[in-house]
């Protein structure tokens, strides 16, 4: 249910220009996405404008330090699909150029060690195979033919051999045990965790490796063999949770070597060693009963980082950051004291310093670790979040976001903090915009503690003008709100549409101790629902705030807390939206498929009238308060959605027609938990300040 920003979404009109772009093309396929370069008919945002940003991802730096080399995603309304092209461009920013224009799109792409060639993934030749261009994009060449494809790869070190992942097939399906029943559409399960996040558990992805030789894959072989488990782990995993070896001796590499009941009840994920020569395996967290993942070797080979979570089945515990010292086999708690997380590791150069990422009082900021002393400083200040780091000389290249700007690359001083933007992909269309304003208040909660909120202002704020306000739900229920940009829960897509945002950091919520974040479990209905209401009451009782006009939308947990207000705001309310909500908490238990996080979150099952914990979780469902529904609710859902699956949703939707409450059901069959088809993104926003529109102006 976490919200794990990572995810793609939609964009406008077709057409490629290389107004901003160096590289000159002869011809440009015609169905290629390209930037759109659109003069815009006001200042105000538009769900047309918001899809119509570049995403800009997978930032890497060149072996000599003097390029970086990155992707850009665009998207087309009309064609209802994507396209991600590559740039590169000077560690000051200067030179900017882009270096592929094709109609298959170009993903994962890494310098070659050598800093000669580049690596990236391409699906041009009908599956997704490895390719290699030239440093300054020319002379693009096929370099595997493997069968079905491949998911992921990784140059060793020496360049001798590139490691891959694809998707292998364990298990035999009802075909294969009847053959003579090809068309049959059947499944059969004797257990667990057969379909997870908006597929069926179908195949295992599996680390191939490969010789390399000449820019030639040579035979490969699969160092899990049969083993039924992922790595990475699936759904969100990459190669960031694979390592080679500086020495290229050894990959390390994440798994939760785990099954069936087994694995949809544990997070217990481990970092596993393979030796090339001897062929072994080795478990290097064994006993770490948390997620251990993201493996990253320092430069100089003495040392192995990664992150680390404590406690089995608690997908929100603390993300550790621990270090493990090759030649003593000693490992290291480094962020003991440090009531925070730890994540996007990445080391200096000379392997003496750590830089991560970690959530303080709602954003993201850098801070470093000096593995020898333990001493942590934190570099960075400001109103934004940052996504990604690492060290380019005396300068750091880092990727950073806000509410009112998405991601974009920067040069920043690590001596200051200070930031100098390089990239500009979407300048011209910012610069076209007016935003709202993005303020900070603290409000007391009804037990005494300060909770940080966001207010985003509508453009062109007056505030003599009074205006109807949105309290915000967010998901998780152990997900940020911190500085993001949305491309669908996107606050100052909402501000644009003439709303106040109200967004509280309730308890639940990471950036604030663990004390903070932690109490929600097994408290769903609870402390963290009068924390939504002290929000909203205080930032009603602002004069440019009519209180008579107020709504509260959200998705995911943001969903259930919804649907649980919908039967307890005491008229507060005149309009709600939930997306993909839990409705029926015992339904959802029976319903889920990753029961770690039930068990965890929940308290556990329903059935167990001795577990008081799980009893007041099943006596605060939504839907046992439906008898006290008396507001208009839209409710979205959508059938590939595993983790709250759509007859919540649609249960909800009924229980509200039933009752005579003006409702609306927006369902997507083609979605999963979120929504990233353009054309259904884009509805999605239209239809969800409809809805808002109708009751609330």
């Amino acid at each position: 249910m976490k919200n794990l920003s990572l995810l793609v979404s939609a964009l406008l009109l077709i057409f490629f220009t290389s107004c901003k772009q160096e590289k000159a093309v002869e011809k440009v396929p015609e169905n290629v996405i390209g930037k759109h370069m659109l003069e815009l008919e006001s200042d105000i945002m538009t769900p047309e404008i918001l899809w119509a940003f570049g995403r800009l991802s997978e930032v890497q730096i060149s072996p000599d330090l003097q390029k970086i080399l990155y992707g850009v995603s665009y998207y087309s309304v009309e064609e209802d699909k994507s396209n991600r092209e590559l740039f590169l461009m000077d560690v000051n920013g200067e030179n900017k150029k882009q270096i592929t224009t094709t109609a298959s799109g170009e993903y994962g792409a890494v310098w070659r060690p050598d800093g000669q060639r580049i690596g990236y993934m391409s699906a041009a030749s009908g599956s997704m195979q490895l390719w290699e261009m030239d440093a300054d994009g020319t002379n693009p060449r096929q370099v595997s033919d493997v069968e079905d494809g491949i998911s992921g790869f990784l140059y060793a070190p020496d360049m001798s051999k590139v490691l891959f992942t694809k998707e292998v097939k364990i298990y035999k399906t009802v075909v294969d045990r009847n053959p003579d029943l090809h068309k049959t559409t059947a499944r059969e399960m004797t257990d667990l965790m057969y379909r997870h996040w908006d597929s069926w558990v179908d195949s295992f992805s599996h680390i191939f490796v490969a010789s390399y030789e000449k820019g030639s894959l040579g035979e490969a072989f699969d160092i899990m063999k049969d083993e039924p488990w992922d790595a990475p782990l699936k759904p969100f995993g990459g190669t960031e949770q694979i390592s080679w070896t500086p020495d290229s001796k050894n990959i390390v590499y994440t798994s939760r070597k785990l099954e069936g009941k087994a694995y949809s009840k544990s997070t217990n994920s481990d970092l596993y060693s393979y030796n090339l020569e001897s062929k072994q395996t080795t478990n290097l967290t064994e006993g770490m009963m948390g997620y251990d993942i993201n493996p990253t070797f320092s430069p100089n080979g003495a040392y192995l980082a990664w992150e680390s979570m404590e406690r089995d089945g608690y997908e929100s515990d603390k993300s550790r950051l621990f270090v493990l010292d090759l030649a003593t086999g000693d490992k290291t708690y480094c962020t003991k004291d440090f009531d925070q997380n730890a994540n996007g590791l990445s080391w200096s150069a000379d392997s003496k310093s750590l830089y991560f990422i970690s959530d303080w009082h709602a954003t993201e900021e850098i801070y470093k670790l000096d593995v020898a002393s333990g001493s942590i400083q934190k570099l960075t200040e400001g109103v934004h979040d940052y996504h990604s780091v690492v060290e380019a000389g005396n300068k750091l290249i880092a990727t950073r976001v806000s509410m009112s700007k998405p991601q974009e690359i920067y040069s920043v001083d690590p001596s200051n903090g200070e930031a100098t933007e390089l990239s500009f992909e979407n300048k011209h269309l910012l610069d076209q915009l007016t935003f709202g304003e993005v303020t900070k208040r603290w409000v007391m909660t009804t037990d005494q503690k300060q909770m940080l909120v966001w207010v985003i202002l509508p453009p062109h704020f007056d505030e003599n003008k009074t205006y109807p306000g949105l309290l915000y739900c967010q998901g998780g229920p152990q997900g940020t709100v911190s500085q993001f940009w949305s491309y669908r829960w996107n606050f100052q897509m909402m501000a644009a549409n003439d709303y106040v945002i109200v967004a509280p950091n309730r308890r639940g919520l990471p950036g604030f101790g663990q004390e903070w974040l932690e109490q929600i479990s097994g408290d769903y209905g609870g402390q963290n629902m009068k924390d939504y209401l002290s929000a909203i009451d205080n930032v009603k009782q602002e004069k440019w705030v009519d209180a008579n006009r107020l709504g509260a939308v959200g998705a995911s947990y943001g969903g259930f807390s919804v649907y649980w207000l919908a039967g307890n705001h005491e008229k507060r309310f005149k309009a709600f939206i939930a997306h993909d909500g839990m409705f029926n908490l015992e339904q959802q238990y029976l319903e889920t498929e990753e029961m770690w996080f039930a068990d965890w979150d929940l308290g556990g099952p329903f059935w167990d009238k001795s577990n008081k914990i799980a009893q007041r979780t099943y006596a605060n469902s939504p839907h046992k308060f439906v008898q006290n529904w008396d507001t208009p609710i839209m409710v979205i859902h959508s059938e590939l959605d595993y983790r709250i699956v759509a007859s919540q949703g649609m249960s909800a939707f009924n229980a509200a027609v039933l009752r005579d409450i003006p409702a609306k059901y927006l369902y997507f069959p083609n979605e999963n938990h979120w929504v990233l088809h353009p054309q259904n993104g884009v509805l999605w926003q239209r239809s969800f300040f409809e809805w808002l529109d109708k009751w609330l102006k």
